[in-house]
């Protein structure tokens, strides 16, 4: 038993072992300098929500105006695009007519909403597959907040569709649809742009361009108030 005891003999009587030490949290993406220092686990909720929705924010602002690159991926995150896949999707429900005219809109909010996911999903691994040097996740992002532009569309759209309709305003509103469409690619491929390898650039652009037009079509054809 003199092997058993002397396991003990390392500790005081009365003293079992404990273990002392100090966990810090490394603060992410805050630049050398700053004073913003903050720890998520002591951090208050109301805090947390308010800096996750400037982050959010801010990334809006970086889609309206793109001068840059790295903004949208450097730490890439779903809410963004979640908010904006689900508004679009409840807009646009109900506007296609079905055979029956049930027009319940639930279906059509299924429709769009995996629309989007899918259309985005495809449009990564497509790039993926052509050699793109960025994440699943940050090109899921990029597509996802670069809806922001057609989604302000689709906000105009439907503001004109509480007047009375004519000719000129569907002209309009294919109009103001199109460059929602322009705005949204030029933005996806002012930071995907450079991820993938020089000649196949036209390769991943294409699909980019198929999936915000189709998205931009039914805000044109979107008829229903």
């Amino acid at each position: 038993m003199s092997g058993f005891d002397s396991k003990y003999d390392m500790f005081p009587a009365g003293d079992v072992g404990i273990v002392e030490g100090e966990m810090n949290v490394p603060t992410r993406g805050v630049p050398s300098g700053d004073s913003m220092e903050f720890n998520t686990l002591d951090e208050p909720i109301k805090e947390t929500f308010l800096r996750d929705l400037r982050a959010v924010g801010n990334k809006f602002y970086h889609v309206l105006i793109p001068r840059e690159k790295t903004s949208l991926l450097k730490e890439w995150d779903l809410w963004g695009p979640l908010l904006l896949c689900t508004f679009m999707a409840t807009v646009l429900q109900g506007s296609t007519e079905r055979a029956d005219n049930s027009n319940d809109g639930g279906p059509e909010f299924a429709e769009v909403f995996v629309l989007v996911w899918l259309g985005a999903a495809v449009v990564t691994v497509n790039s993926k597959l052509l050699g793109g040097n960025i994440s699943f996740f940050q090109s899921v992002c990029v597509l996802g907040y670069c809806l922001f532009p057609i989604a302000l569309s689709l906000i105009i759209c439907r503001v004109i569709l509480f007047t009375t309709q004519n000719t000129f305003l569907f002209f309009l509103r294919l109009v103001i649809s199109m460059v929602g469409f322009a705005w949204a690619t030029f933005a996806a491929t002012k930071f995907l742009g450079d991820s993938q390898p020089e000649g196949k650039k036209g390769l991943a652009v294409f699909p980019i361009c198929l999936f915000y037009f189709i998205l931009s079509w039914l805000v044109v054809s979107h008829s229903n108030v």
